[in-house]
């Protein structure tokens, strides 16, 4: 798996990454809190958000079983800090990446939730309108819960990374983690 996260970053479709040790991840009330105060929206509207993600604690504890985390980040850059068309196609982009590589370790004989669990920014965009809190998801094989839903502080992960969270004027940086058990 290793190989596989070292080879995207050598394609350079990555703006930084990084491997950590899954224990080193930060995980803090705080971050959570702020997704329940619906800053983006998304609180009570989908199952990768709060409340459906489930309790920051209980997955801060799932996460730290696995044995390694593989952070990367994508830099997109904006007509303006306020061009909402670029900073959705920075996000798409980055979905984009992070769809590839959960493709490429699924093919390579991975499986999701025991081998590995790939992590994604924001809310979740697949249905029009999710089906939480009626019924399941309907694509569990494509959702990628939140990290800061999970409780993920990006900002301490990324400076203890060597990672930019802010990376100048006009851009959006997006982030993602994958956290996995070597084979």
């Amino acid at each position: 798996m290793r190989k596989i996260c070292k080879a995207l970053a050598d394609t350079g479709a990555l703006w930084e990454s990084a491997f950590l040790s899954a224990d080193a991840v930060p995980f803090r009330a705080e971050v959570r809190a702020a997704c329940e105060k619906n800053y983006c929206g998304c609180f009570g509207k989908c199952w990768n958000c709060p409340p459906g993600v489930g309790e920051w604690e209980a997955l801060r504890d799932e996460f730290h079983r696995y044995g390694e985390a593989f952070v990367f980040s994508t830099r997109h850059l904006l007509e303006d800090s306020f061009d909402l068309d670029g900073m959705n196609e920075g996000r798409v982009s980055h979905e984009r990446l992070a769809r590839d590589l959960q493709k490429t370790l699924l093919e390579a004989g991975y499986t999701t939730r025991a081998d590995f669990e790939l992590l994604g920014a924001g809310g979740c965009h697949i249905c029009p309108v999710c089906s939480y809190p009626d019924a399941p998801c309907r694509h569990p094989e494509l959702v990628f819960r939140s990290m800061e839903a999970c409780g993920i502080d990006v900002v301490s992960l990324s400076a203890s990374c060597g990672m930019h969270y802010i990376n100048g004027e006009n851009t959006v940086t997006y982030f993602s983690i994958l956290f996995f058990n070597e084979k």
